[in-house]
C-alpha cells in the first residue's frame, strides 16, 4: 500500500512538473505574441495578455514547488549543518521539516479557503473575466502536496523521492 501511495505522489509531482513546463512556455508565447502585436505596424496589443501571463506566473511558481522539493533543490545552508554534530543535524533537520510540513498545510487550507471565497463572490479577472477561484485552488494543491512530499522526506530521511 504504501509503495502505491509513494507512486502515486511520485506521479503527481511528475505531472505537477509538466503543468509548471507549459505554463512557463505559455507565458513565452503569450509575451511574445503581445510585443509582436504592438509593433506599429499591426497595433492590436493582446487583449487579456495581463491576466494570462499573471495565472500562468502563480501556476508555474505552485506547480514547480513539488517537484524542486522532491529532489531537494531547496537552498540549504550547508556551512550552518556542517558545523552541527551529527545528532543535532538529525534534530535541526526533522524540526525543520515538521515545521514546514504545517506551514505548507496551513497555506494549502487557507489557499482553499481563498479559493472558495472567490467563487462564492463571483470573482473574475481584470481583463477577460473569466473566473479565477481555481488558481489558489490550484496552489492549494500543489502546497498539499509539498507538504506530502516532506512527510516522506521524513520518513525516508536518506532517500531521495525523484533523483533530478
Amino acid at each position: 500500500l504504501m509503495r502505491s501511495v509513494i507512486a502515486a505522489l511520485r506521479m503527481t509531482v511528475f505531472v505537477l512538473a509538466g503543468i509548471s513546463a507549459v505554463s512557463v512556455c505559455a507565458t513565452i508565447l503569450v509575451v511574445c505574441a503581445d510585443i509582436f502585436l504592438r509593433l506599429p505596424f499591426i497595433n492590436r496589443p493582446f487583449t487579456g495578455a495581463y491576466d494570462i501571463v499573471r495565472i500562468a506566473g502563480a501556476i508555474t511558481l505552485a506547480a514547480a514547488l513539488p517537484y524542486t522539493t522532491a529532489v531537494k533543490g531547496h537552498v540549504a545552508i550547508e556551512f550552518f549543518f556542517h558545523k552541527l554534530g551529527r545528532k543535532s543535524r538529525v534534530v535541526v533537520d526533522s524540526g525543520m521539516r515538521l515545521l514546514s510540513i504545517v506551514m505548507f498545510a496551513f497555506i494549502a487550507w487557507r489557499s482553499f479557503l481563498y479559493g472558495f471565497d472567490l467563487y462564492s463572490n463571483n470573482q473574475v479577472s481584470q481583463t477577460l473575466k473569466m473566473p479565477i477561484f481555481w488558481v489558489p485552488m490550484f496552489i492549494g494543491f500543489c502546497c498539499a502536496v509539498v507538504a506530502l512530499v516532506i512527510v516522506h522526506h521524513l520518513i525516508y530521511p536518506n532517500k531521495e523521492m525523484i533523483k533530478p
